[in-house]
């Protein structure tokens, strides 16, 4: 209990014993409402596309602030992972361009 007193987590283990509860760095909870989704697949792959960017970006900004030699390299490996999905949903893009106009169910 102390060191999550010492955290900052006493409110967190109050409301959520030791439950995720996914909220922003900011403390905002997670809502669906942040869900984008028009249910063309086109559409949907690029903001998956943008999602994937905006968490690269922020991997990088996480890496700036730190001298940790060993936090950075597991922040670069996050950052290079967003920059791979980022990758293979642009393919998807690609390949989904390529299938417009025909009669297909995804």
């Amino acid at each position: 209990m102390e060191e999550l007193r010492a955290c900052g987590l006493a409110p967190h283990y109050v409301a959520h014993d030791s439950a995720l509860f996914y909220e922003n760095a900011s403390g905002v909870p997670f809502t669906a409402a942040y869900i984008q989704a028009k249910g063309d697949p086109i559409a949907d792959l690029y903001e998956d596309i943008a999602a994937e960017e905006k968490a690269r970006a922020t991997y990088q900004w996480l890496i700036d602030m730190t001298d940790d030699v060993d936090l950075q390299d597991s922040l670069k490996f996050l950052r290079e992972r967003e920059i791979i999905h980022s990758l293979r949903f642009r393919e998807a893009v690609e390949i989904l361009k390529g299938e417009q106009g025909q009669k297909r169910v995804f």
